[in-house]
């Protein structure tokens, strides 16, 4: 199975690279997790940041195929435990679809993400940076894989 994570943003802090490089390389071959960062519409004073969302919007979408089951990233979406996140991915990874996760930028995802999204699950009730959102999610997902293949980096 084929994990990728579409992330909104291209100029992140060198610890960010650091610690989703370590989590990426951990897992094994029966999945296989890549980033890929999707550029910010440009902002500034004039800027309509409505339009600039659209615009990441439409790049994620075009990155999407259609047999993939996407995960929007959202505060108010479906909060899962360790051990129900590591259930729902061994579920995914039977089912045979590829998985895309969806960060949105600094205005959050795009309306049309959200309408494409097959599920929207929130890693936590708080506002996280986009960088802390990233390792979060891959560290997250190295965890409950480990626990789905029996591996001991999960101890609680």
């Amino acid at each position: 199975m084929k994990i990728r994570l579409l992330a909104a943003g291209t100029r992140l802090p060198g610890w960010v690279d650091a610690a989703c490089k370590e989590y990426l390389k951990r897992f094994g071959p029966d999945l296989r997790l890549e980033l890929i960062e999707i550029p910010l519409a440009q902002r500034g004073a004039r800027a309509d940041a409505a339009r600039a969302v659209a615009r990441e919007g439409e790049r994620m979408l075009g990155a999407i195929r259609p047999a993939d089951f996407v995960v929007a990233l959202e505060v108010g979406g479906r909060a899962m435990s360790t051990e129900q996140l590591a259930r729902w991915l061994g579920e995914r990874m039977q089912g045979g679809r590829d998985l895309v996760l969806l960060i949105g930028g600094p205005e959050g995802l795009a309306p049309a993400c959200r309408e494409r999204a097959d599920l929207a699950l929130s890693l936590s009730p708080l506002t996280l940076p986009h960088g802390l959102a990233r390792v979060m999610v891959v560290e997250q997902l190295y965890r409950a894989w480990s626990l789905t293949r029996g591996h001991p980096y999960h101890r609680a």
